[in-house]
């Protein structure tokens, strides 16, 4: 399983519309092969990370060869701060 955690800030007042957009573009890339999920996530403190989890990193990396994705990635980008910092990962143990 290939992990990634993307550090995000939302823009002020467009938190609502960042969830809505996680939940509809979620079914979008849900068509990409090893696509497994995506999900917000948010601390106490109220900073937010995108967890996404595919099947493999090259599946991954296919994915973000796609013009559908470039799409659903420029729209997010539309409601963030900057850009996402990204930390990959390999699970290693379950």
């Amino acid at each position: 399983m290939f992990v990634v955690a993307a550090e995000i800030q939302i823009k002020k007042g467009s938190e609502g519309e960042f969830k809505n957009w996680i939940s509809e573009s979620n079914g979008d890339l849900s068509k990409f092969d090893g696509f497994v999920r995506r999900r917000l996530l948010e601390t106490r403190a109220g900073k937010h990370v995108i967890l996404v989890e595919f099947e493999t990193q090259a599946k991954f990396e296919a994915m973000h060869k796609t013009q559908e994705h470039f799409r659903i990635q420029s729209k997010g980008h539309s409601f963030m701060e900057g850009p996402p910092k990204p930390t990959f990962y390999e699970v290693v143990s379950q």
